[in-house]
């Protein structure tokens, strides 16, 4: 499967963006989705995982509360709806992808098998 990325930007602290992850392929529902996040200079990050079906979510501490992850399977889509955006959510977004069975979930980076390439958030305080 590959994976495009799009919806980065700048951003005022508190405001909101969107991203969204179009999947090429027709088994788009047979994966599990993730997005991830790597601010320069630090590791990266798991931000939220959903299962297959979507019936199951998981988020980073970091952003529980603010990030909402889900997915529209009849346009190969997942997207990460981000509110109450703060500095420290600066960093380069990856979405990511595993075939999966049944409703598991994988909350582990490694997990994960495919990676699309990176849209940038910047938040300015």
């Amino acid at each position: 499967v590959q994976l495009q990325a799009s919806g980065g930007g700048l951003v005022q602290a508190g405001g909101s963006l969107r991203l969204s992850c179009a999947a090429s392929g027709r088994t788009f529902s047979r994966y599990a989705m993730a997005w991830s996040r790597q601010a320069p200079g630090k590791e990266r990050e798991l931000v939220a995982t959903i299962n297959r079906s979507a019936g199951n979510t998981y988020y980073a501490e970091s952003v529980k509360g603010r990030f909402t992850i889900s997915r529209d399977n009849a346009k190969n889509t997942v997207y990460l709806q981000m509110d109450s955006l703060k500095p420290e959510d600066t960093a380069v977004y990856y979405c990511a992808a595993r075939s999966s069975i049944l409703t598991a979930t994988y909350n582990s980076l490694s997990d994960y098998d495919y990676w699309g390439q990176g849209t940038e958030v910047t938040v300015s305080s």
